[in-house]
Parts: structure tokens; C-alpha cells; sequence
């Protein structure tokens, strides 16, 4: 069983890695306007210069684990679905090639040649391009927003886990903070994502359905809602004896105690 866990686990890294690191998966070449208005915002710069950077929101997600590492079972599920929802952001990017918020802006486009002449002109031809490849290509990869699905879900599931594993007895108000502060967070890298035109909300809320999805499914049906993952087996309690009626046995006299009641008998005899 642990066998055939760990080649799940390592046919799912495989797999994100090639769509995070090669080009083995094309991106599909999606048309657009021209002069479409809701293309051409400015371009925000790398993602490194996010004010959610890749490096932040990973070792954030890195220290989700960390925090449940009570049972073994939690963090190898979450790190499971962590890769699976990559791999479904990343299938989605490759098979729509949505186009992002600044598409026209590093595309550059040629807007006195024929395809652009017309304003309302749909083009479909990707050598249209004049900017670099290298940016265009990941303008082509929009929906779903995979900072939104990655942060939802490990929100959510560090949700679920607190409100189902971890007992407070000092306040009642500690829990409902910590898991809507974990919410918040998510929701705030989806809108810091729409406000730096680096996602359509479009983009950022099929992102947060997605990541939801993995972690409800993960949560309630995999771990079924973590009840269980770490009780220990409790000892049977003993019975209570107390009030309860011996079992009557039939009186078995002994010898001496025959042969003494013989004589007592004889004697009383004798006396009258």
C-alpha cells in the first residue's frame, strides 16, 4: 500500500514538473482584437516583482505542512493535492490560452498591417507578435489564476483542519480568527492579482473554485474531515460491579461441619 502511495506521489510531481519546467505541452494559440481595451493594460513587470511573488506565496504554502505535521496522513494528502491543483491551474493555462490583462502590451502588434487595420478585425494568427516570446507566451496563460487556486486551497484546507483537529479552551473566538484571517489571506492574493492586471477576476475566481474543489474533495473524502486521524484507540472501561446481584450458589455443608451436628443433636438427646 505504501508502495503504490509513493508512485502516485512521484507520477504526480512528474507530471508538474513538465508543465511548470518544459515546453512539452504547447500552449493553444488564442485569437483576440486588436483594439480590445481589456487587453491592453500596462504590463506590471515579472512575477517576481509581484507584490505576491512567487517565492512568498511557495513558502507560505511550504509552512502549511509544517503546522499539521501532528499525523503523518495530513501533510502527505495536502502536499498530494497541492501538486494535483498545480496540475489542473497548469492544464488549464495550455488547453484554453487565455489571454492576460496586458496581452497587447508585450505582444506588440503591428497595428498598421492588414490584421490590425480593422478595429473590429478578429486576429488568429500568432506570428503576428513583434515582443518577446518568451513574455508572450506566459500572457497566454491567464485562466485559471494559479496564485488564486494555490492560496484558496491551502487556506482551505488548513480551514478544515483546525476546525476539525485543534480544541482551544482558553477562547472560543481564537479558532473563527485564525481560520477567517487563513480565508482572508487567500482572497486578498486573488484581488492583489486582479489589481496588478496580471489576472481578469474571471481568472481569479475559476482559480479560487478550483483550489476549493481539491481541498473539499481532499477534506471531507480522503481524510474524511480529518475526524479520526488522531484519536488513539481508548481502553475498553471496566464495568461498574456496583449494584449488581451476586449469582446465588447452592450451600454445600462440609464434613466437620456434619459430624459437629450429629453430636450437638446426640447430646441434646441425652439431656432430656
Amino acid at each position: 500500500m505504501l508502495y503504490f502511495q509513493l508512485v502516485i506521489m512521484a507520477g504526480t510531481v512528474l507530471l508538474a514538473y513538465y508543465f511548470e519546467c518544459t515546453d512539452t505541452f504547447q500552449v493553444h494559440i488564442q485569437g483576440f482584437f486588436c483594439q480590445d481595451g481589456n487587453l491592453m493594460k500596462p504590463y506590471p513587470g515579472t512575477e517576481d516583482e509581484s507584490f505576491i511573488s512567487p517565492l512568498v506565496l511557495y513558502c507560505v504554502l511550504a509552512a502549511t505542512p509544517t503546522a499539521i505535521k501532528k499525523n503523518v496522513i495530513v501533510p502527505s494528502v495536502f502536499a498530494f493535492g497541492l501538486f494535483a491543483t498545480d496540475i489542473f491551474v497548469n492544464a488549464g493555462q495550455v488547453v484554453t490560452g487565455n489571454l492576460t490583462p496586458y496581452f497587447l502590451t508585450v505582444c506588440k502588434p503591428n497595428y498598421t498591417g492588414t490584421d490590425c487595420l480593422a478595429h473590429h478585425q478578429f486576429v488568429s494568427n500568432g506570428n503576428i507578435c513583434t515582443g518577446d516570446p518568451e513574455v508572450i507566451e506566459k500572457a497566454r496563460r491567464s485562466f485559471p489564476s494559479k496564485h488564486a487556486a494555490l492560496s484558496i486551497y491551502s487556506a482551505l484546507y488548513a480551514t478544515m483542519y483546525i476546525t476539525s483537529t485543534i480544541k482551544t479552551k482558553s477562547s472560543r473566538l481564537a479558532k473563527p480568527v485564525l481560520c477567517l484571517g487563513t480565508l482572508c489571506s487567500a482572497f486578498l492574493t486573488g484581488l492583489n492579482r486582479v489589481s496588478e492586471y496580471r489576472n481578469h477576476c474571471v481568472d481569479v475566481i475559476g482559480g479560487f473554485i478550483l483550489g476549493t474543489a481539491v481541498a473539499l474533495f481532499l477534506g471531507l473524502c480522503v481524510v474524511h474531515n480529518f475526524k479520526g486521524t488522531h484519536d488513539t484507540p481508548s481502553k475498553p472501561k471496566p464495568e461498574d460491579t456496583r449494584g449488581v446481584p451476586l449469582m446465588a450458589f447452592p450451600r454445600v455443608e462440609s464434613p466437620l461441619e456434619t459430624l459437629s451436628a450429629q453430636n450437638h443433636s446426640s447430646s441434646m438427646t441425652e439431656v432430656t
